[in-house]
């Protein structure tokens, strides 16, 4: 057994080690020395047999450090929006886990704490990966003043997804609408309705081009149908929607219809990257009319069959872009699917 720096504890397997402190938390000085031996060294930060399993990894590609969280269910890891620290998907002895990593070696011991902040709220706050994050980062921009914005893409990406969750509440009522919306959760699609699951892609390109992020994004669950909601949005002028007109919109009516929910609506809003005092000038309306897609052979899309099964523990992530113009409207439709525009 030897003596693990700046735990004060034991460990056996040097690259299995539990740590047993009560904030589950690593020690710098601890990865410092791993770091200066060039020895690569694996903590596990949550109790033996919970989930899900956080390890603390030093050697990570090389000198590097990361953290991993295991990937539950369906669940997708968080996007990234920092330049600075990618998010990926990585198999871990038969586990998928989100890997935690930083490209800017020289901003390690600061990494470090984050790590250990976003380690914190899921294991000792019970948050999910996708809350301990973004939690974790907005408190450090609010700290450090930074820019509170998010990205053109991510915005015309939740105005799509607003979109669809007004048309939802006018089908079966925001309190089915509010809790259909698993998107913001980190589940593998946007939202989750009685009868069906559903994705929604936003681009304000003249084409229907859309990212997809994975091979299970465009995966239908076993016995369950996914539709692919296609919406094209254009620079709209004084007459469009800012995301901000659509987040105020839709949380009025949940006030005022289903007012239990606001909270949880508050969060989902907040892990979708919405705060009322973001900057928010620009306005937009729909292009063209939203195409509703069955995912079946007509949609094109990738799935695992797309790698072969030696390879897969060695793909860490696949992000593609699919091409739907000109596809028609499925037939049978949901009806919450049938009717959408900007709140």
């Amino acid at each position: 057994m030897a003596v693990d720096p700046g735990l004060g504890g034991t460990v056996g397997n040097p690259r299995e080690r539990t740590v047993t402190t009560p904030d589950a938390q690593v020690r710098w000085t601890a990865v410092e020395h791993y770091l200066g031996a060039r020895q690569a060294t694996t903590y596990r930060l949550s109790p033996p047999g919970s989930h899900p399993e956080v390890t603390y990894v030093v050697g990570d590609g090389g000198q590097g450090i990361a953290l991993h969280v295991e990937l539950t269910g369906r669940h997708r890891p968080p996007t990234s929006p920092l330049p600075s620290v990618i998010i990926d998907t990585i198999a871990v002895h038969g586990m998928r886990m989100a890997r935690i990593r930083t490209t800017q070696e020289p901003l390690l011991r600061d990494f470090h704490d984050l790590l250990n902040a976003i380690a914190d709220r899921i294991i000792t706050h019970d948050r999910s990966l996708e809350q301990a994050f973004s939690e974790t980062v907005r408190a450090w921009s609010a700290l450090l003043g930074r820019s509170r914005d998010i990205g053109a893409a991510k915005r015309i990406g939740l105005m799509g997804e607003l979109a669809v969750l007004g048309s939802v509440a006018a089908a079966h009522g925001w309190s089915t609408a509010v809790d259909s919306w698993i998107g913001p959760e980190g589940e593998e699609h946007d939202f989750g309705l009685p009868e069906v699951d559903v994705e929604v892609k936003t681009t304000a390109s003249e084409r229907r081009r859309h990212v997809v992020h994975g091979l299970g994004q465009l995966s239908p669950a076993p016995n369950r149908d996914l539709w692919l909601v296609s919406i094209q949005l254009t620079r709209g002028g004084g007459h469009g929607r800012t995301l901000s007109d659509c987040a105020r919109a839709v949380r009025r009516n949940v006030s005022e219809h289903a007012p239990s929910l606001v909270d949880r609506l508050d969060h989902k809003l907040s892990a979708s990257g919405w705060r009322p005092d973001m900057p928010d000038d620009e306005r937009w309306h729909l292009r063209s009319a939203v195409v509703p897609l069955r995912v079946d052979g007509t949609v094109p899309r990738l799935d695992e069959s797309a790698v072969p099964p030696e390879m897969r523990d060695r793909i860490g992530d696949i992000t593609y872009t699919v091409d739907v113009t000109g596809l028609p409207p499925s037939g049978g439709a949901p009806s919450a699917l049938t009717d959408i525009s900007l709140p």
